[in-house]
């Protein structure tokens, strides 16, 4: 579809530089009736203000869409993910990546409603979003025509989008602070939802730089977290958590508990180099506090309750499980196939996980569940009735078999 076949696109708007700039310069490059959808993942701001910018760029009320969608992000994918202890090269909890699939439904859904043929993202041409969010659209509607503006403007850089604004007059907010303590706009490209927030570019750029300790935004440095150290309880069923401290909450609002919680104790931090899907890698800092405390707490009741080869072969899957989410497979039919399988482990992984708190720390120091596997009349290390140690003796040299026959060849074959 041609600049001029467009009539109306739906944009991932969240007001603020890079979806600024673009809103306008859909409407200056393609003429197009410009719907705005902002959604409200927890990302700890006002997304109201993103209506007044919307409305002071032209855009008429019914086309500006606010939703708050934080509790079906948080309990259809926040919580299914974390059922398989998802995880992507050994450190990231994918806080961006879960967030794409949700976004990219809402806009095919107010595309559908509102009679657009296009979507746009704000996703740069080096970065993972763009396919995440594209391969969400096209495995909705695959009718549908994206609009990539930074695989097709010339505005490649943090300071031409500075320029374009102010030549169109288009408002910044300063949500970062400077060395001096004023309000100044963020050196870094910055993405938050409920589970995290994310911080790339600029002085990040450098793998080996340390970031300055007032990038960080969501939590206290283990440093200054407090002294003592807090207990909280977890409740569970079909391995999702479902109360904490014996109270049942709704499932955003456990995670947004858990956030302060992790925040106050300096947990969820990250520092790594990641290998995007596009080929190139990327340093990027994260903060995940409850999600960090969630993981712990999850891995917790399922080492009670779940099978050890089931346990096992869960474990297997799951880098195959978190690299589809990473790279954007969410609604792909093996990421469905997996969660399927996933879910089956998760019936009897029920009861409730005790954690310590402690300066970036999170220690598990009690599980309980009445679907427990764990038996200590067999465990024990002292005298028993229910385990014969003689048996043992008959199990090793079974598994051992193989090497026996291999060294009663080794023997043959030196003679």
């Amino acid at each position: 579809m041609s600049k001029k076949d467009v009539k109306k696109v739906v944009l991932a708007y969240s007001g603020g530089l890079d979806t600024s700039t673009i809103l306008k310069w859909l409407q200056d490059e393609y003429n197009a009736e410009v719907i705005t959808f902002t959604a409200d993942l927890g990302q700890g701001e006002e997304v109201e203000p993103a209506r007044e910018k919307a409305l002071a760029c032209g855009i008429k009320p019914e086309n500006i869409f606010i939703l708050d969608i934080k509790e079906e992000f948080v309990k259809d994918y926040v919580f299914p993910m974390f059922r398989a202890n998802a995880i992507y090269e050994g450190e990231y909890l994918l806080g961006t990546s879960i967030a794409r699939p949700l976004i990219a439904k809402k806009q095919i859904e107010i595309a559908n409603k509102m009679g657009a043929d296009a979507v746009s993202h704000g996703a740069t041409g080096k970065g993972n979003d763009q396919v995440r969010f594209e391969l969400g659209y096209l495995g909705l509607n695959p009718d549908i025509t994206v609009i990539a503006p930074w695989r097709e403007w010339d505005l490649n850089s943090r300071e031409k989008l500075l320029a374009y604004a102010a030549k169109h007059g288009i408002e910044i907010d300063q949500k970062h602070i400077d060395e001096d303590g004023n309000p100044a706009i963020s050196p870094y490209s910055m993405d938050a939802n409920l589970l995290h927030i994310s911080y790339e570019g600029l002085s990040l750029e450098d793998p080996n730089a340390e970031p300055e300790e007032s990038m960080w935004l969501w939590t206290n440095s283990p440093e200054k977290a407090p002294d003592e150290p807090e207990y909280i309880t977890i409740g569970y069923k079909n391995g999702d958590p479902i109360s904490i401290n014996g109270e049942e909450l709704s499932p955003a609002t456990i995670l947004e508990t858990l956030n302060n919680y992790g925040n106050k104790h300096g947990i969820g931090r990250i520092d790594i180099v990641e290998n995007r899907y596009v080929g190139m890698k990327a340093r990027g800092c994260y903060e995940t506090p409850g999600g960090t405390i969630m993981l712990k707490a999850h891995r917790a009741i399922e080492s009670i309750t779940l099978d050890r080869e089931a346990a096992h072969l869960k474990d297997e899957l799951m880098p195959k499980y978190a690299k589809l989410i990473y790279q954007g497979y969410w609604f792909s039919p093996e990421r469905e196939m997996l969660q399927s399988a996933i879910d089956k482990t998760q019936e009897n992984v029920e009861g409730t996980v005790k954690l310590k708190l402690y300066k970036g720390n999170v220690i598990v120091v009690g599980r309980d569940s009445k679907k427990s596997l764990f038996s200590e009349a067999h465990s024990t290390f002292e005298e028993d009735e229910v385990y014969n140690q003689k048996d043992a003796e008959g199990f090793i040299r079974l598994n051992a078999l193989r090497f026996i026959i291999s060294g009663e060849n080794k023997k043959y074959y030196h003679l």
